[in-house]
């Protein structure tokens, strides 16, 4: 009676490719969402050192800020999920 499953995967498979690509879609959209915040830091730390005239203390102050708030955030969304970082 195992003659309905042919040409079909079985749920679980499907489950579990589905979790992989899960982790995987996670991780790249934080990577996209660290790479659009920190050049919109980058870009309002140089707006603001060109009204000030500090160079490059506001610029490089805000990318960090940026860089440090998405890891944080990344950390918090892995520990919520429990992926053990």
């Amino acid at each position: 009676m195992k003659g309905y499953l042919i040409g079909k995967k079985k749920p679980e498979e499907d489950s579990n490719r589905f979790s992989k690509l899960s982790g995987v879609l996670m991780l790249s959209a934080w990577g996209l969402a660290m790479v659009v915040s920190s050049f919109l830091f980058l870009y309002l730390g140089y707006l603001v050192d060109e009204i000030l005239g500090t160079t490059p203390n506001f610029m490089l102050g805000s990318f960090s800020l940026a860089i440090g708030l998405c890891v944080w955030r990344l950390y918090k969304e892995a520990k919520k999920r429990g992926l053990g970082l």
